[in-house]
């Protein structure tokens, strides 16, 4: 494979493109590859920020473990043809796939709401003190750390499982470079059998087990104890003594 294609491959770039980064860089493949991904980075970065309408796309589904978890993502680009291209669609199936394993509450920090923010903040700047931290830099770690809550419960900024070296949002950056439209996670809901209901505990162990392929130990049926008809003998008769 030549050092072109071979590139093209790495990178989802155009050939041509490709061909100018290796000329650009004199043949050094490692150095191409960082230009055509800061490039990207850059292209998608500015179809991101424009005011381009983006209402094509596709409504993405995924289930789980066998039907005990559902995702639904809408996903959007700007042509029906970009929707159907393969690029796309890998995209909106690895992300149905990452809502349902990490299972995020918001798309982005825009979503939550502020009581929950400040909610937080507050449980943030206590643990600091807690920790002995000075006044003066609480607020700074409190900022840190909220970008952390963040990387926990909003989509976009989550770690994406298959490839916890990016983000959601670099996910969909890489794709947009490759495909030259705009995209944008829109709207997503998730739902877990069962969830919000009370379950048995036999069936959470049940479930437990399987996962595991651990055999778990039967519960121990209750026992009856056997009780006699009295707790005493009935007194027999005296018999009389013949005289």
């Amino acid at each position: 494979m030549s050092d072109i294609m071979k590139l093209k491959t790495t990178t989802g770039a155009g050939l041509m493109d490709c061909k100018a980064a290796l000329e650009e860089t004199k043949g050094d493949f490692d150095k191409a590859v960082a230009l055509l991904r800061e490039k990207g980075k850059a292209m998608a970065a500015k179809k991101e920020g424009s005011d381009r309408i983006n209402s094509e796309g596709v409504v993405f589904s995924y289930n789980h473990m066998g039907g005990k978890i559902g995702v639904m993502v809408e996903i959007n680009c700007e042509t029906d043809f970009a929707a159907k291209s393969e690029q796309f669609q890998e995209l909106g199936k690895n992300i149905a796939m990452h809502i349902a394993a990490a299972n995020p509450k918001y798309l982005d920090e825009t979503q939550v709401p502020t009581g929950e923010l400040e909610a937080e903040k507050e449980i943030l700047k206590k643990q600091a003190l807690n920790e002995g931290k000075p006044v003066a830099v609480v607020e700074k770690m409190v900022e840190g750390r909220v970008k952390k809550y963040y990387k926990d419960i909003c989509l976009v900024h989550q770690e994406f499982v298959k490839d916890p070296a990016k983000t959601i949002k670099e996910v969909v950056s890489d794709v947009v470079a490759r495909i030259g439209e705009k995209i944008t996670i829109r709207r997503f809901v998730r739902f877990e059998m069962g969830e919000g209901l009370e379950k048995k505990e036999q069936d959470f162990a049940a479930e437990v087990a399987k996962q595991t392929g651990v055999t778990p130990k039967p519960a121990d049926k209750p026992t009856v104890a056997k009780t006699k008809a009295a707790t005493k003998a009935p007194a027999k008769k005296p018999v009389a003594k013949k005289k």
